[in-house]
């Protein structure tokens, strides 16, 4: 299946493969942009403002506006299953209240997808703490999603889950999102984390084959919610909570490579 393929390249040519659940009837579903199309030039206008003025929340912008890192993230509302139970989701409902770690993954019922799955539940008391939300989208219907639920880990299945499952049956929320493979009508493995503030600030995407590392997206969210609380300063690679961070001048900068 999908979440088993090791191609090197986004776009194939092969024929669509069989979805393991026929889709039911479309999900209500709303996003605030247009889908964009799959041929669409991706550019990004240089920051106008200094890291100084403004650290971090550049607009990354162009003539489609595309949802990448610095802009605001697209919105939408759909179904999602969580606790056993179909409920509504709407990205816009946390803005101005939670971080967001929105993160894509190919089909159900396959076979890396549990494992990244459970690993962001098994530390989801650890994103609570730091005020975040978790929220997985796939293509397959709620009813997918709840079977899949309802299935033991040892049997491949998730268990119970500590966040919700989102169902993209239109795929507009990965399309808005960039991450949809046009002929394969499945997603890549993006994960997008979200400001507070609705901006979209990390973006990271896998092949199909190749799965995330929970350490490093939480390692990322702190050092973003870092910088926010601390705007003269900048986080070096690896940076940790604890660790020396930098100046982003040329004095304050020597301060730091001088202590490593």
């Amino acid at each position: 299946m999908a979440c088993s393929f090791a191609t090197s390249t986004v776009v194939s040519s092969t024929p669509t493969p069989k979805p393991l659940f026929a889709p039911l009837a479309p999900q209500s579903l709303s996003v605030s942009r247009a889908p964009l199309a799959a041929s669409s030039p991706l550019r990004l206008a240089a920051a106008t403002r200094s890291a100084r003025t403004s650290p971090f929340v550049a607009r990354a912008g162009g003539v489609d506006d595309l949802p990448l890192v610095g802009n605001k993230a697209p919105d939408f509302a759909a179904e999602a299953v969580f606790d056993q139970e179909f409920i509504n989701v709407k990205l816009s409902d946390y803005i101005g209240k939670k971080y967001v770690i929105l993160f894509f993954y190919p089909l159900d019922f396959t076979f890396v997808c549990p494992t990244e799955i459970t690993a962001f539940s098994d530390r989801h008391d650890e994103f609570e703490k730091i005020n975040t939300q978790v929220l997985g989208v796939s293509i397959d219907s709620v009813f997918s999603h709840l079977a899949w639920v309802q299935t033991d880990r040892k049997s491949g299945g998730l268990g119970d889950l500590k966040y919700p499952l989102i169902s993209d049956v239109t795929k507009s929320i990965s399309k808005s999102f960039g991450v949809l493979i046009p002929d394969q009508g499945i997603a890549l493995r993006g994960l997008f984390i979200i400001g507070k503030e609705g901006v979209i600030q990390h973006s990271t995407i896998n092949n199909l084959a190749i799965g995330r590392s929970v350490d490093e997206t939480m390692r990322t969210l702190q050092a973003l919610q870092y910088v926010q609380e601390n705007p003269d300063e900048v986080c070096p690679a690896g940076w940790k909570p604890g660790e020396k961070s930098m100046k982003p001048d040329p004095k304050g900068s020597k301060e730091y490579f001088a202590a490593i």
